[in-house]
């Protein structure tokens, strides 16, 4: 394989693959925000704390879609940009949630600490790696001069 032939693999747009899985993180954000929506909309005499949660979930719903849509409308290559951006946005979504829900709750069993933190382990481990990807792609491109 050629220098030129590594370069044009790394400058690739998305794949069909994951360009299909951002397509489906767009809409499976737009349809839990909508259906979040519709619920609150109809239910007028709901508690503050309830309404406070259902605007944060709308908001991570319409995020979640916009990075999908972000990421299937580019028409440059990523170099995994993609996925940190994705990475990032998880850990904040996770991290806003975890603080509202000790808020809301400030007493919950023990069993729901860890598996709120697992979510944050694992949230931070996903941008890690996004972030490893993506400086290895950069480093691989720099080095065959592109």
């Amino acid at each position: 394989m050629t220098p030129e032939e590594v370069l044009d693999r790394l400058g690739a747009r998305l794949s069909s693959r994951r360009r299909l899985a951002y397509v489906g993180v767009a809409l499976l954000g737009s349809a839990g925000s909508a259906l979040i929506g519709v619920l609150w909309a109809t239910e007028p005499g709901l508690p503050a704390r309830t309404r406070v949660s259902f605007g944060v979930l709308m908001a991570i719903g319409v995020g979640w879609a916009a990075v999908g849509g972000w990421a299937v409308t580019r028409r440059t290559p990523l170099f995994a940009r993609d996925r940190v951006v994705a990475g990032w946005f998880g850990l904040v979504a996770w991290a806003v949630v975890a603080a509202g829900s000790f808020v809301v709750a400030p007493t919950v069993p023990a069993w729901l600490v860890v598996v709120v933190g697992a979510l944050g382990v694992g949230a931070a481990a996903n941008l890690t790696h996004a972030l490893r990807i993506r400086a290895a792609l950069l480093r691989r491109k720099t080095e065959l001069g592109g």
